[in-house]
């Protein structure tokens, strides 16, 4: 009776918090359309508006011919203040014209506030009630700290397979021999051979590693053990080791099987590297782990798989022969490899006949696994938010804008002189971009708000590439100063608006000269240690190897580098000025320029090259 009791007392705290919730939510629009603040304006100056009730942040428009309209304002300024920006004037707010009433906050409103500040306390109290109650109603609870916190699942039903897993096709080559291994050990043991103990894949978040080692332990039938490398340390010293040992005792009972530990940097890192010295905890975990995996048997049909995205900081102990021996490499995928990630990604969902994966995948550099699978989600998103039955091609490509940069701000009050200046800066980009034939092609010009971008101009290749050219990375500063340049020229003035323009090209001109050798007075050499300590922090691990001289000359080469393609971003401006005003106007009249209509405004000047550098006759 006494635990029913104390279950209830839970469940009342949640029920209150539930309703708090609701109550905090019933002046909130329930669902009725509403009427944008600037044609509230609009109507108001054209005298249809009799009165404005205005409750908080919600608006109630009645109109002179008594139709009830619903609208909201901004929390960042007063509603009269709204109005002046849309152009009412003081004559047309006047109370003979519009009655403007707020309503006072209702009682509910005080206790709401109460709640809010007392519920926090009533449940993290009930919270710890509960916890003490369960630990003293089981004897030895406090022993389970010791126990692997490892998911297992069953291998004889298997969700995930090879062919779940797509732009990957050399690593699942790879790990075919670990399949093969836990399917017929025999045939492996009879010749004397020994299977790999330890695989570590390698590749960046979002890559498919977790997922391909499960679609390991689906091919091959066997149970998988999945832990998270962050789960075996706590507070207490010695209990990351005890649940080593735990996980590779259960591990053993049921063989053969896998173990897969996500993210194994966060317990596998350099010994003795912390700057106050070693971490205790963490190490004794890592030196348990070090010898559950010697201790395996060629006959114990257990593998260890491991996944991580910084494997330069792991214990070089861990990456010996007989522990993690084999190393599985995925890579960012290439066009091909993306195509194959979005065919598995839409399968079940009803697609437009318009729908060209192999444009997508073309449209999507640098995308992994899962940024792909969230580009499908958000495009079947947004076909449901237009009532659409099924997804199309506008909408993929609008999902890749917001995957990239943002959602749209159309919200966004910006000025005319603002808008105008944007599109000038924006147009420069473009012009620039597509006078260059190392540069990319432009892809879409845009001058609605995304994310914390103003507006954006996107430009991409036609193929990948795993080389840059130099006069690749030349261009590419060119066209990112394209848009100051054109402010510059068009208005004799700057804006903060490139601050994001000059930061990546001050990098990318420093990376060619420190890390690339592209310098014909530095000469091919790299200036500096880089990411050396890691655990001290990059700006306590930053190692100069040259002379103060030298750096001197490396912020000399590097100013001349930015200043070069400044001139040439001006240049080209300078040439296509009448260009240059065009773009800028169709963008000020309709926000948006496509490849195709931006092609009918300015045609490329120059082929495109996509900076390959092509061979010199001898």
């Amino acid at each position: 009776m006494r635990s029913s009791g104390q279950t209830n007392f839970v469940y009342l705290l949640i029920l209150i918090a539930i309703v708090a919730m609701v109550f905090m939510n019933i002046n909130q629009d329930s669902g009725q359309s509403v009427m944008p603040i600037n044609e509230v304006a609009a109507e108001i100056r054209a005298g249809n508006v009799d009165r404005i009730v205005q409750d908080e942040n919600t608006l109630t428009v009645i109109m002179s011919n008594g139709e009830e309209q619903k609208s909201t304002k901004e929390n960042t300024a007063s509603l009269v203040d709204q109005l002046r920006a849309y152009g009412v004037t003081e004559q047309e707010l006047d109370a003979k014209s519009v009655i403007i009433e707020v309503k006072e906050p209702g009682p509910w409103v005080n206790v709401l506030s109460f709640l809010g500040y007392i519920l926090p306390f009533l449940i993290v109290g009930a919270a710890f009630f509960f916890i003490f109650r369960q630990a003293q109603g089981s004897n030895n609870a406090a022993m389970s700290f010791g126990k692997s916190r490892a998911r297992m699942f069953a291998g004889d039903q298997p969700k995930v397979t090879f062919a779940d897993v797509a732009g990957v096709d050399e690593a699942k080559e790879e790990l075919q021999e670990v399949v093969e291994f836990l399917r017929e050990p025999q045939k492996f043991v009879s010749l004397g051979a020994r299977i790999p103990k330890g695989v570590l894949l390698v590749g960046p978040p979002g890559g498919g590693k977790t997922l391909l080692a499960k679609a390991v332990s689906g091919e091959a039938g066997v149970p998988f053990f999945s832990i998270s490398g962050s789960e075996f340390v706590e507070m207490f010293v010695g209990v990351g080791a005890s649940r080593v040992r735990d996980l590779f005792d259960q591990a053993k009972k049921h063989s053969p099987c896998i173990i897969f530990i996500d993210e194994i940097d966060a317990v596998g890192r350099h010994r003795g590297a912390g700057l106050g010295g070693s971490h205790d905890e963490r190490e004794q975990t890592l030196n348990q782990m070090l010898v559950e995996m010697d201790g395996f048997d060629t006959d114990t049909n257990v593998i260890i798989m491991a996944a991580t995205n910084r494997p330069d900081i792991l214990d070089p102990a861990l990456l010996r022969p007989g522990r993690f021996d084999r190393r599985v490499v995925l890579d960012r995928p290439d066009m091909r490899g993306r195509e194959m990630i979005l065919n598995v990604h839409v399968k079940g969902k009803p697609l437009a006949p318009d729908v060209q994966l192999e444009t997508l995948a073309k449209a999507t550099p640098g995308f992994v696994g899962a940024d792909i699978e969230n580009l499908v989600n958000e495009a079947a998103i947004l076909a449901a938010r237009r009532n659409k039955k099924q997804i199309g091609h506008s909408e993929f490509m609008e999902a890749i804008e917001r995957v990239i940069a943002g959602p749209e701000r159309k919200s966004r009050l910006i000025s005319a002189d603002e808008k105008r200046i944007i599109a000038y800066h924006e147009a420069g980009h473009a012009i620039v971009i597509a006078a260059l034939p190392e540069a990319d092609q432009v892809q879409k010009i845009s001058i609605i708000s995304r994310g914390m971008a103003a507006g954006y101009t996107i430009a991409l290749p036609n193929d990948d590439q795993t080389l840059t050219s130099k006069n690749k990375m030349t261009a590419e500063m060119i066209g990112m100063l394209g848009g100051r340049a054109s402010e510059e020229i068009v208005f004799n003035d700057i804006t903060s608006g490139a601050s994001n323009d000059i930061e990546r090209v001050t990098q990318l001109a420093r990376k060619m000269i420190t890390r690339l050798g592209m310098s014909d007075l530095l000469g091919p050499m790299v200036y500096g240690q880089k990411d050396e300590l890691v655990f001290l922090g990059r700006e306590i691990s930053e190692q100069r190897d040259y002379s103060e001289a030298v750096a001197e000359k490396i912020d000399q080469e590097v100013q001349k580098l930015v200043q070069a393609a400044y001139v040439q971003s001006k240049k080209i401006l300078t040439k296509y000025r009448k260009n240059l005003d065009e773009v800028a106007e169709k963008l000020l009249e309709v926000e948006t320029l496509s490849k195709e209509e931006f092609d009918k405004i300015f045609p490329p000047p120059v082929k495109k090259t996509g900076g390959v550098p092509t061979m010199m006759k001898a």
